[in-house]
């Protein structure tokens, strides 16, 4: 009987918050805006990360809610922006397409090594003590940007270094992350111009570890048309992006070639694999 009654109880309970949680479930469901449905759809689905927030989802999410940008999905471009506005009924926004750049040309062939590293081939567990070339601001060359990029646009070449692949390149930023040495940074594809070394090295010295490192000559700096266009900082070219000119007038008398104009669009995938069995084959 005791056993009955228990047995009673307990399936009497089981029913009772049952039904409450049913009831409860109903009253507090939170209805989702069908607008959230439509940017999905539109979205590329990458989930990069590159406008801020983790994952698509959360993206449509906030910006059905008018708290992200109706452009700043890095991913989808202009062509994405404009879809959502119309989607929205909102107006759009200019996309600015942001690209990787690799500010550094220091490979295997142009820079000395100074020690055999032996540790885990990682660029972030290499540079806890150095790697092995004796230039400190140098590509490590052990590929954690290659590695982190989940959209085939990087790989290493026969020179030890990253190249990026900008017909592949979506912007979402995770190789410069990854980079210990911060030589990856994040540009518009409007910007022609970099001055690919990162070393602060007095220009002896400096070139004494790298061919083509910045020996802070000043030459650039004189050729900008625009004053404060170029500037030294610690004997480095700095460029200000905002008021330099996107020509070649100040790339034409560095000694080192370490400022050029215009190399990214001749990185792309297919070329850079045409090239490299070309190597392979020996031809």
């Amino acid at each position: 009987m005791i056993l009955i009654i228990a047995v009673l109880t307990m399936g009497g309970l089981g029913l009772f918050f049952a039904i409450g949680l049913a009831i409860a479930s109903k009253k507090l469901k939170v209805k989702e805006d069908p607008r959230v449905k439509k940017v999905m759809e539109i979205l590329p689905m990458t989930n990069c990360g590159a406008c801020g927030v983790p994952g698509c989802s959360t993206f449509a999410v906030g910006l059905v809610k008018g708290d992200i940008a109706i452009n700043a999905c890095v991913a989808g471009g202009q062509e994405v922006a404009d879809l959502l506005a119309k989607a929205l009924g909102i107006d759009s926004a200019t996309s600015v397409r942001m690209l990787a750049v690799v500010l550094c040309r220091g490979g295997d062939k142009e820079t000395r090594k100074f020690a055999t590293y032996r540790g885990d081939k990682t660029c972030a567990s290499a540079d806890l003590t150095g790697g092995e070339k004796s230039c400190s601001y140098s590509c490590l060359g052990l590929s954690d940007c290659v590695v982190s990029c989940e959209f085939g646009a990087m790989e290493m070449n026969d020179n030890g270094l990253p190249v990026v692949f900008y017909d592949k390149c979506i912007g979402c930023g995770a190789c410069a992350k990854a980079c210990p040495r911060d030589i990856i940074e994040m540009h518009s594809e409007s910007m022609k111009v970099f001055v690919y070394c990162k070393n602060k090295d007095k220009g002896p010295i400096a070139k004494k570890h790298c061919d083509v490192a910045c020996i802070g000559c000043g030459l650039c700096v004189k050729d900008c048309n625009v004053e404060g266009g170029i500037v030294m900082k610690n004997n480095l070219a700095v460029i200000n992006y905002e008021s330099c000119p996107q020509d070649d007038s100040t790339t034409k008398r560095c000694p080192t070639k370490c400022i050029l104009f215009d190399e990214e669009p001749k990185q792309i995938k297919e070329v850079f694999s045409s090239k490299a069995m070309k190597v392979a084959s020996g031809s």
